[in-house]
């Protein structure tokens, strides 16, 4: 593949990464359509392997393509992926439906209050449209398990501070933008805390190590900081804490 972008009005632009990625590009916003598209890609690719590939990691609106160079023709690689864009019937993948439990405000979530006076609203208004929405796992990354969503009230996107803390408890539901997301392990952050969840996102040794997938939907449960040492220890122990409610 030349280092021009490959695209038509039909398909995505295929971008190369270096000499052993391809970035297959479906759009430049966050929208479920074109997740949907980059997740059927990644599917697609999975029920029908190509000879060395080795890994493809999505994020909101594309696919990276990863690649052993001595074990693939580069070209023959863009077929194939042009023609699984073309036809990816029977690459469908089942939508499964979390209800995540979230203690909200206080020492759990330590910025509600804050983002509320920020809003005009009470710290109850946010949970409640917090809480309310139904939301989508665009993608995994910037640290293990750490889920990107969208689907949030619009009425509730705050920009992100603007000096990030360096260290955030694991398990934090927060807000950054126009994006929730739910935490996995303690890290840097500048988005803002809502709440804890005792559900574990990411734990090793447990299968699955990861809860959460890129195309799964969450819901978001209140619950009262007196549930939060039994959930939490028993989340510890590898026990279901966010409850799967579909498939």
């Amino acid at each position: 593949m030349s280092a021009d972008a490959v695209s038509t009005p039909a398909l995505p632009r295929l971008l190369p990464c270096g000499d052993a990625a391809i970035s297959v590009e479906f759009g430049e916003a966050i929208d479920p359509d074109l997740n949907t598209r980059v997740l059927a890609l990644q599917a697609a690719l999975a029920d029908a392997p190509v000879p060395g590939v080795i890994e493809t990691v999505p994020t909101y609106r594309a696919l990276l393509v990863q690649f052993d160079p001595l074990a693939t023709d580069v070209d023959h690689l863009v077929a194939a992926i042009l023609a699984a864009c073309r036809d990816p019937a029977g690459a469908q993948r089942t939508v499964r439906r979390w209800r995540v439990p979230v203690v909200y405000g206080g020492d759990f979530g330590i910025d509600l209050e804050t983002l509320a006076a920020h809003h005009g609203m009470t710290p109850e208004e946010v949970v409640r449209r917090h809480s309310g929405g139904l939301y989508r796992v665009y993608m995994i990354g910037f640290m293990p398990g750490f889920a990107y969503l969208g689907g949030l009230d619009p009425a509730l996107a705050t920009p992100r501070r603007l000096e990030p803390r360096l260290e955030t408890p694991a398990q934090s539901v927060s807000v950054g933008g126009a994006q929730a997301a739910i935490s996995s392990v303690a890290a840097p952050s500048g988005w803002h805390l809502l709440g804890r969840t005792p559900a574990r996102a990411f734990m090793p040794g447990r299968d699955p190590v990861f809860l959460y997938e890129a195309g799964d939907e969450v819901v978001f449960e209140p619950i009262v900081a007196a549930r939060w040492d039994a959930l939490d220890a028993a989340a510890g122990r590898g026990e279901p804490v966010a409850e799967l409610l579909a498939p």
